[in-house]
């Protein structure tokens, strides 16, 4: 349901509420009616989480050539340096298991190497080799030639004018959303 200004959703809102709580429906009935009317704002908040999880998924499905799992991996190296499997599973919100799996299957591919512990001699950090880093770059690479391709190709000069502004919204937005 989309509005076209903030007192039509409020308006729109109230008369639903009042609606499902005069047919008897109860509280229940009524606040989910409230909950599932969105305001503008959220209405293009949900559009465009959608359009943009949308948009990277297609990327990487037709550009990565690594899969998710060890991609996230090898970027956490690439942006935080050397760590430890427990730093890499935590980093990534996953089990220590998890991670030590997909740390062997990189350390196998020559893609991450383990090393000394520079700070505890009896542990080892997994360090991204050039190998790993170029294999980042290489699906960075693609995925700029696909979304590159699909700009050229799907859009005309005012859409691509109009998203040359996007990146810098979406900058904003996060950094929001960060404080």
């Amino acid at each position: 349901m989309a509005f076209s200004s903030r007192n039509e959703y409020s308006e729109t809102v109230q008369q639903c509420c009042k609606a499902a709580s005069r047919e008897g429906e109860g509280d229940t009935a009524a606040l989910y009616c409230c909950a599932m009317a969105l305001s503008p704002d959220e209405e293009l908040a949900e559009r465009l989480r959608q359009a943009v999880g949308r948009f990277v998924r297609t990327t990487r499905a037709s550009a990565d050539t690594l899969p998710p799992t060890r991609s996230e991996a090898l970027g956490v190296l690439l942006h935080q340096g050397p760590l430890t499997i427990a730093q890499l599973a935590a980093q990534r919100g996953i089990k220590h298991q998890s991670m030590s799996r997909t740390v062997g299957e990189l350390e196998a591919l020559g893609l991450v190497e383990r090393r000394a512990s520079p700070s505890d001699g009896r542990a080892f950090v997994i360090t991204l080799t050039e190998a790993g880093a170029a294999a980042l770059e290489a699906d960075r690479l693609a995925r700029r030639r696909v979304m590159a391709d699909a700009i050229a190709t799907r859009l005309s000069s005012a859409e691509r004018e109009m998203l040359n502004a996007v990146p810098m919204l979406l900058d904003r937005l996060s950094a929001a959303a960060e404080q």
